[in-house]
């Protein structure tokens, strides 16, 4: 798996996304990589003429002026600025594309109650149409990630996830559940067949897993019977990690965020990594 050398972060400057470029410069100062500040300023007309400015020009001077304090502040990493007009999920995309960028940093989501229940969220796009993976960052902290666990699926996308994690948490521990749904068959059976049950199958599915390069050094993941939601939670509730890890679907649909990286992406209980299939 090749380096991090560049992260970019994406800032609306608003508090919600306050801890993002404090993160994002402290990883590339664990990593040896730059940075690019990306800010998308708002068109005129178009989809987002009821967010038009009212003076453009005054308002991107400022952000540039917002992009040089931050560049003063932490003038030991290279910093990048990009401030362009478009949509959100457009300018952040593109200019992932551009940069080269191995990791996308963002902030908390702008909850929408009932438009979020009836689309994909800014963020959510964000994370299907950047080419690499995904940091949630709303923590504050700048201390390096203690605690990480991974909510596997044994699918390519966990294994992106967790070896990316390995990267930006490279003195962590590391833990990793995968909670599984068994059929009534297997709940209501005594005795499980050798070779055919839904726990022989996914033993053999976690043994093919840890044999991936690039995976960080840790335990055999628990499989655990259960729903995700009570599974994690639990686990969550034991081990508090600092850093949370999922694949962005479970295999089936690549090209699309599963429900759970979903509702775990709108309501983050710490930072949360995400990454689809290499």
């Amino acid at each position: 798996m090749s380096a991090i050398r560049t992260i970019l972060v994406a800032t609306d400057l608003k508090q919600r996304s306050a801890a993002a470029p404090v993160r994002a410069v402290a990883l590339a100062r664990e990593l040896g990589a730059r940075v690019v500040l990306v800010h998308a300023m708002p068109e005129r007309g178009g989809t987002v003429t009821r967010f038009r400015l009212r003076n453009p020009i005054k308002d991107h001077a400022s952000v540039q002026a917002t992009f040089e304090q931050i560049k003063t502040q932490y003038s030991d990493v290279e910093i990048d600025t990009v401030i362009t007009t478009g949509t959100v999920e457009d300018v952040i995309s593109r200019t992932a594309r551009d940069v080269s960028a191995d990791l996308v940093v963002l902030g908390l989501h702008k909850v929408r109650a009932v438009l979020d229940t009836l689309r994909l969220t800014s963020m959510e796009r964000i994370t299907l149409a950047v080419p690499c993976p995904v940091l949630i960052a709303h923590t504050g902290g700048t201390q390096q990630y203690r605690r990480v666990l991974g909510a596997i699926t044994f699918a390519p996308a966990s294994a992106k996830a967790m070896a990316t994690a390995g990267q930006i948490a490279p003195h962590a521990e590391f833990h990793a559940i995968h909670a599984l749904q068994l059929p009534l068959k297997d709940k209501l059976s005594t005795a499980e067949s050798e070779d055919g049950s839904t726990m022989t199958q996914t033993a053999l599915l976690r043994d093919a897993f840890m044999r991936l390069d690039g995976l960080p050094d840790m335990d055999l993941p628990e499989v655990i019977p259960g729903g995700v939601h009570e599974v994690l939670q639990f686990r969550i509730q034991e081990l508090k990690p600092d850093l949370i890890v999922i694949g962005s679907a479970s295999g089936r649909k690549s090209d699309s965020l599963g429900n759970y990286a979903r509702d775990l992406m709108r309501a983050p209980p710490a930072d949360l990594l995400v990454a689809k299939p290499c």
